[in-house]
């Protein structure tokens, strides 16, 4: 899918502060000195390539419909529970250890948890499918729609190019996951009764406390797509078509998974960046479990700086013809 294809005539990519057009073949580039000046130059420039990429990342239509999604899970999941103990039954799922959908069983009680029980629900695939859409598309949609070429031509635009589309990618990380937060918020807060929350330890605390607990998880839950986000960019890097890229990337998501939920591979798992995602829910323990957060945010640190790496190596040595 190219860029072309994506965007429209009114959000096309304006030219930014500091960059040149195209040369034509057999032209050279002038450097300009190093120093204060040019060091500030090219920040200047970051920011204008970032704040660019970050408008026409968030006005594509796919984008939207990714985030119209992503806003529809919690309503669904919502009216559902809403449905179903309508008659004064009681949810089904709540058993299971305090993990994922057995957030399920206390949205009744009190609307906040419909938060976790969305994030819990959204993590496994919908979350990470959007972002590995975005991350997929963000270098080879350029090379499919002959822009990458152009936005290469300022000095150093290799590196800085890369870490704007990898940046873009973390900002729609935090804004995937605030959609589903806030949608879901909303949704509890109009369906079922809120109020004192209940951790999973017994501990009551105060809405208020909770609402800070269910910030803390929806940026824990961003902070866990990180490693896909430096993945899909590697891959994203290694095609000229961003269709490609995108499904290789949600391919390998799911892939990833089934070998986490196949025991006779259990001594790889640690290793698999979705083995600790629904770790979240240890930060409604009172006290917080620790172990398993920080085992997770290291692991998707090992992902983002190998795979950010393996990316960089890749554009900085490519070949770009388009």
């Amino acid at each position: 899918m190219s860029r072309a294809d994506t965007t429209s005539a009114d959000d096309a990519r304006e030219p930014v502060p500091g960059t040149a057009p195209p040369a034509e073949a057999g032209a050279t580039t002038t450097q300009p000195e190093a120093g204060p000046a040019g060091q500030g130059g090219s920040l200047g420039r970051g920011l204008s390539l970032f704040r660019s990429e970050l408008s026409i990342t968030f006005r594509r239509w796919r984008t939207l419909a990714l985030l119209a999604v992503l806003l529809g899970v919690p309503v669904v999941v919502g009216i559902a529970v809403k449905i179903e103990t309508s008659d004064g039954g009681s949810v089904g799922g709540g058993g299971g250890g305090g993990e994922g959908p057995a957030f399920i069983a206390q949205i009744t009680n009190n609307g906040l948890f419909l938060v976790f029980t969305a994030l819990a629900v959204t993590l496994p695939f919908f979350l990470p499918m959007t972002v590995g859409v975005v991350a997929g598309d963000a270098v080879a949609g350029e090379a499919a729609s002959g822009t990458l070429r152009y936005l290469l031509v300022a000095p150093a635009g290799r590196t800085r190019l890369l870490c704007v589309k990898y940046a873009t990618t973390l900002v729609f990380c935090l804004a995937a996951t605030l959609t589903v937060a806030l949608s879901a918020l909303v949704t509890g807060a109009l369906l079922f009764p809120v109020g004192e929350v209940t951790l999973l330890s017994g501990t009551t605390v105060s809405f208020g406390e909770g609402l800070l607990r269910a910030f803390a998880i929806a940026v824990v839950v961003a902070a866990s797509l990180v490693g896909l986000a430096a993945l899909g960019l590697f891959i994203s890097t290694l095609t000229n078509s961003g269709v490609t890229a995108m499904a290789a990337t949600v391919g390998l998501l799911i892939t990833v998974q089934i070998l986490d939920t196949i025991p006779q591979l259990d001594v790889m798992h640690p290793a698999l960046f979705p083995h600790y995602w629904l770790s979240f829910g240890d930060l409604l323990r009172d006290p917080v479990y620790w172990d398993q957060l920080v085992r997770n945010l290291g692991l998707q640190g090992v992902y983002a700086v190998v795979f950010g790496s393996a990316a960089w190596a890749r554009l900085t040595s490519r070949d770009v013809t388009a």
